[in-house]
């Protein structure tokens, strides 16, 4: 049996957060959709900040669990 696809705003989100915890820019944003792209870029700014308090590599896989 096929798993259900996650709901497009959480998906958004998660793929906003490692953009942003890479150091991908944020005009990267693949949506056009308003709620969508704002999930994205509420992702990223997560990520980035994250990435600034220093929870990249190793030390962030516990953040990216949680999304």
């Amino acid at each position: 049996m096929r798993r259900q696809k996650r709901d497009m705003a959480e998906r958004a989100f998660s793929k906003g957060y490692q953009a942003g915890s890479t150091g991908r820019h944020k005009e990267t944003c693949p949506h056009d959709n308003g709620a969508v792209r704002q999930q994205w870029l509420t992702g990223w700014r997560e990520g980035r900040t994250d990435q600034w308090d220093g929870y990249t590599g190793v030390s962030g896989i516990h953040k990216m669990e949680m999304h």
